[in-house]
């Protein structure tokens, strides 16, 4: 068994499986704060109704969310003590700002989400919820400016000292804005906001359609169901030209992740977008590729005469795996395409107040709801396994990060234990939605009886 292998598997398994939680809890965020405003603008009951029914779905998956997350930061000290070792000096200072600023805003002011709201006044209540989604959104920042640390190094230096007698390099803080603002910072952090947005108001709407092809609280999740066409088409037309400027800068910082994500081997102007194929990295080449000439050069460049550089232009040993890169991304892309296509539908046939009657259009958005999970996912894939060989970028390869001291077995072990506790958590978080679902929403005559 190969402990570097192992370890990386490891850590895809806790940071894939904690990330189904985060995106959520953000969007979710943001639109049970709009429900607030619109209650706090027009004092129509039914907005503090979906401000109420949706909170509960926030806490039940940031309860979940922080419970998956604790075992990620200690796979630094046991799996990745190289690693450790080499970024401590940077990777310390954004995570503790993560937990300062970001986490105990959010989980404060849930508090008052979820217990205060017969103690405090509606503004206060309606600043809480901002606080809120604030919160999630800022947590996210600094998770991703030690993510983008790795991608796009900035503001240090390397220095030796010893260790047991050897010799070992680290990477020194130097520039502190430098680091949080290196090239990637804000275009991966505006992608992954965008990407989050989509998980939550697809959530809403998805949801609400299944609730309503069960035939339960069909008025209430009707209204849920309509508040949610206009953002649903908002954020992933947003998402679609955040990702776009997000892969210029991936062309000009990351040149052998944008090959391998387009599958281009040669470099070329011209080059091609390939929307199917078949990368062979063993024959550096592509079989059964359906192609748009000119396109890739055209998108990264604004012209057809823009050169893209080709894979071979790195040494073998320098090159992502080649093959997941490729069908990572694309299946993002594709992904976003039929979320944008069930979004205009829903726009369309919100417009000639016929939505709800398409039980087809119920269906398709419903049936949406792990769509957006997965893009998130399979994104995160693509921007990870297009970095390697190297955990931070052109500094420290992957097999020069993990532990030495920890074998295999080890890693094994723990991986098969990690499993199973998540298989337990995830039945949770599904049985707990699914009684929120059945229960439904508080009753309007309750919720008005509270306001007098």
């Amino acid at each position: 068994m190969d402990a570097v292998l192992l370890a990386r598997i490891q850590f895809a398994l806790t940071i894939m499986f904690h990330y189904i939680f985060p995106p959520l809890t953000i969007g979710l965020g943001w639109m049970i704060f709009m429900y607030n405003t619109r209650y706090q603008e027009n004092g129509n009951t039914v907005f503090r109704q979906l401000a109420q029914f949706w909170t509960k779905v926030f806490a039940i998956t940031f309860v979940i969310g922080v419970a998956t997350g604790i075992t990620m930061e200690f796979q630094f000290g046991t799996n990745w003590a190289g690693y450790s070792r080499f970024v401590g000096d940077i990777f310390g200072a954004p995570l503790a700002a993560e937990g300062i600023f970001a986490f105990f805003l959010e989980s404060s002011f849930l508090g008052i989400l979820l217990y205060g709201r017969k103690k405090v006044s509606q503004k206060m209540y309606w600043f809480s919820s901002l606080m809120v989604a604030v919160g999630a959104t800022m947590s996210a920042f600094w998770i991703v400016v030690a993510n983008s640390w790795q991608q796009t190094p900035a503001g240090f230096e390397i220095v030796t000292e010893m260790v047991n007698g050897v010799e070992v390099s680290k990477a020194q803080l130097t520039n502190f804005w430098e680091a949080v603002f290196n090239p990637s910072t804000l275009p991966r952090y505006s992608h992954v906001i965008t990407g989050a947005l989509t998980v939550g108001v697809f959530f809403v709407l998805g949801t609400s359609a299944w609730q309503l092809l069960k035939g339960r609280s069909t008025e209430f999740f009707r209204m849920s169901m309509r508040t949610a066409i206009v953002p649903c088409f908002g954020v992933i037309m947003l998402t679609m030209i955040v990702g776009h400027h997000h892969g210029h800068q991936v062309a000009e910082t990351q040149p052998a992740k944008l090959a391998a994500f387009e599958g281009i081997w040669e470099t070329q102007t011209h080059a091609p977008l390939m929307l199917f194929g078949l990368p062979d990295q063993e024959g550096e080449k592509n079989h059964f590729a359906i192609q748009v000439p000119g396109m890739v050069s055209l998108m990264v460049g604004g012209k057809f005469d823009t050169e893209i550089q080709g894979l071979k232009d790195f040494a073998p040993e320098d090159r992502p795996p080649v093959a997941m890169s490729f069908w990572s991304f694309h299946l993002m892309f594709y992904m976003g395409l039929w979320m944008a296509l069930v979004a205009f539908l829903g726009v369309v046939f919100w417009l000639s107040k016929k939505l709800l009657d398409h039980r087809i259009y119920l269906w398709a958005a419903a049936i949406t709801v792990p769509i957006p999970f997965l893009a998130n996912e399979v994104g995160w894939m693509a921007a990870e396994v297009g970095r390697q060989p190297w955990v931070v970028y052109n500094l420290l390869r992957t097999e020069k990060a993990v532990s030495l001291s920890v074998p295999a077995g080890q890693i094994l072990a723990s991986i098969i234990m990690f499993s199973c506790i998540y298989a337990l958590l995830f039945g949770i978080w599904i049985y707990l939605l699914k009684r929120q679902f059945k229960k439904g929403p508080d009753s309007i005559e309750s919720l008005e009886a509270e306001v007098k």
